[in-house]
């Protein structure tokens, strides 16, 4: 039976595991392939890794909701639906969201009522790096990765069929979920054929709430936040002596309501074509050479009433190529090539940003080597980026940028004694604007504001340290890290005293500016076996951001976090109760407010059968006993009244697996 290890239990939780049999308990500090493509050595960079059972009792309806009890991570809480991770206080632009290490083309870095394209419904890992991860994923990645990993794609042989189903209820929104994996092959390993096929439905209500007032009203539920989704996808893998070589088709469809607007919903949909594969040799100077790439087809509607509002349009091309030599004495190490490109485009009245053209080349190197008993990695990476602008009637005549970010990094693991590790990891960081930071100039109706970018803004630059000491003992650690990132010139999105007006009413200009700004904080995560039936745990988080030339606090930032809970399991029975609690954030930038601190318990109970050939999970979870009325500090102001977290709810689920 597996531990509930590390299971922040969210309301709307809903997994899939596509393995036949679970495995063993592990810790989270197991080999984070997308941070160490070498899988060789231990990982310097803070890193997490959620699978099997583990995502059972934590995955919600979206990826922030899904991840933001992680150390260090957090999340945007823009409604239930649109929700995406914040990496040690950075969102957006800055961290960057994947799909099986490939680029998830969708609109949620423009916007925080876009939600990420990516279904969580059928992922069976989810790898999150915590700080810069440029060297491997380029200088969008300077806050940090989340990179989501299914087998649509087959990657290891299967002979016969296995898979699993699973059927979810309740919750604070009301969830009726179901989804459906099977994976199968014939042959043989190195020489045979691997398939495999899913699908997946969610229909939920407005997100219940304790009763709060908003906008001269008491209300028990957050208005206009009820969706509706539904996917699928269908791959295969031709195996042969070494490794794979495979495609996939993939569609995700959801209707949501926007709930800053009571009469707006979004129809989004992305289609994805892939192809990956590895070849693998112990000879020669090449021992590895993998691939991925894929193309994507991403809309989203805006819908007020009937009427067809904004659309946004993505047309996006992610290529990756690594190839692993040979060792040269202690030294092991990887170059990589990797290619992106996307058409954006919006059509409408509330259309802030010009039609844009994105490519992106970039060349990397990563070396490792155990030198003196200590671990060493370095490597270097080289981009191009050229933005390019239709301009129009309101952005002016058509423009084009170019930059040249360059990107280092150098980080050590110091082995003390078998359980005890100090780590180091130094990087500088060169990030490109993004499209909307350059050439934005219009009314951003989910911010409230009228948006101004800067065509003349230049490389975004950082520097970071991050230190950390770990102790693995058995079932039993204790993971701390600490951090600082310096930016000469941070893009920030500032007021600028001016206003407009829409319809009667005055709104603020924001504009993005380059600004010196500090990031630091202290991440702390431990678990104690204390008994072979019950175990301890324990996590703290603070992060600190400021604009260093006038001393205003950088926007949306969490508070000071903190976890307490025990853990317990008896024969197939398992069970958790935690406290999680955020201090009052009063640390806030010009224009917005501060948000009251809050403590919420919740607790979890699970029950494993086996039937046949398979197995299957029984769960029950309670989130919020106590229902009490929270709010996020890294909701955009303008939304955070409008919805309060999740209130006193009950959600159930079987999974079954063969």
């Amino acid at each position: 039976m597996r531990s509930l290890v590390l299971a922040p239990i969210a309301a709307g939780c809903f997994t899939l595991a596509a393995q036949a049999n679970p495995a063993p308990t592990e810790s989270l500090d197991k080999v984070v392939v997308t941070g160490n493509p070498l899988k060789s050595q231990v990982l310097a960079q803070p890193s997490d890794s959620l699978s099997g059972d583990q995502l059972v009792l934590t995955r919600a309806a979206n990826l922030g909701d899904t991840l933001q009890g992680l150390p260090g991570v957090a999340a945007t809480n823009f409604g239930p639906n649109a929700s995406r991770p914040v990496i040690r206080g950075l969102d957006g632009d800055r961290v960057r969201i994947l799909n099986n290490s490939g680029a998830s083309v969708d609109a949620s870095n423009l916007s925080f009522d876009h939600g990420v394209a990516i279904d969580p419904l059928v992922i069976d890992k989810v790898e999150v790096l915590r700080g810069a991860a440029a060297l491997l994923y380029g200088g969008n990645a300077v806050g940090g990765v989340v990179n989501t990993l299914d087998n649509r794609i087959p990657r290891s042989f299967i002979k016969g069929l296995s898979g699993a189903a699973e059927v979810r209820l309740g919750g604070a929104t009301r969830d009726r979920s179901g989804a459906v994996v099977l994976d199968g092959g014939s042959g043989q390993a190195n020489s045979g054929f691997g398939w495999h096929v899913d699908l997946a439905g969610r229909r939920a209500d407005d997100q219940r709430a304790p009763r709060f007032d908003s906008e001269g009203e008491t209300r028990d539920s957050v208005r206009n936040s009820a969706a509706k989704s539904h996917g699928g996808a269908v791959g295969g893998s031709v195996f042969f002596p070494g490794g794979y070589a495979g495609v996939s088709l993939d569609d995700y469809d959801t209707d949501y309501g926007v709930t800053s607007e009571e009469d707006v919903t979004i129809r989004m949909q992305r289609q994805r074509v892939a192809t990956a594969g590895e070849w693998a040799t112990a000879m020669g100077p090449v021992r590895r050479v993998s691939w991925l790439l894929s193309r994507n087809r991403y809309e989203h509607v805006e819908m007020e009433g009937a009427d067809v509002g904004t659309t946004f349009r993505s047309r996006g091309t992610d290529g990756r190529l690594e190839l692993e030599h040979a060792p040269i004495g202690a030294l092991k190490g990887v170059f990589g090539v990797q290619t992106e490109s996307m058409d954006f485009s919006a059509l409408g009245e509330e259309a802030f940003v010009p039609g844009t053209r994105t490519r992106n080349t970039g060349v990397f190197l990563l070396e490792q080597a155990r030198l003196g008993g200590v671990d060493w990695s370095a490597g270097v990476r080289t981009e191009r980026v050229t933005v390019d602008s239709d301009g129009g009637e309101r952005f002016g005549a058509a423009q084009s940028r170019k930059f040249s970010p360059v990107s280092v990094a150098l980080s050590a693991v110091l082995p003390l004694d078998r359980a005890w590790s100090l780590s180091a990891n130094l990087n500088r960081t060169q990030r490109a604007p993004a499209y909307y930071e350059l050439f934005a100039d219009g009314l951003h109706v989910a911010t409230a504001a009228y948006e101004l970018g800067n065509a003349n803004l230049g490389l975004e630059r950082s520097r970071g340290v991050d230190l950390g000491l770990k102790w693995e003992g058995g079932d039993s650690h204790v993971h701390v890290n600490a951090y600082e990132t310096r930016f000469s010139n941070y893009i920030a999105l500032n007021a600028t005293g001016d206003t407009v007006e829409d319809e009667g009413e005055e709104l603020p200009v924001y504009a993005f500016q380059a600004v010196p700004a500090r990031l630091r904080g202290v991440e702390l995560e431990a678990r104690w076996q204390a008994h072979r039936a019950f175990a301890l745990l324990g996590q703290l988080d603070a992060v600190r951001g400021e604009n260093t030339q006038t001393g205003e606090p950088l926007p949306r930032l969490a508070p000071l976090r903190a976890m307490l809970g025990v853990e317990a399991r008896q024969g197939e029975w398992s069970g958790r109760l935690e406290w999680r609690g955020a201090a009052r954030q009063d640390r806030v930038a010009q224009f917005d407010t501060p948000t009251a601190g809050y403590g919420t318990v919740r607790l979890s109970l699970a029950r494993q059968f086996n039937w046949g050939q398979g197995d299957a999970l029984w769960y029950l979870k309670l989130d919020n006993l106590g229902n009490k009325l929270a709010y996020s500090a890294t909701t955009v102001a303008t939304l955070r009244g409008l919805a309060p977290q999740p209130g006193r709810s009950v959600s159930t689920g079987l999974q079954l697996r063969f």
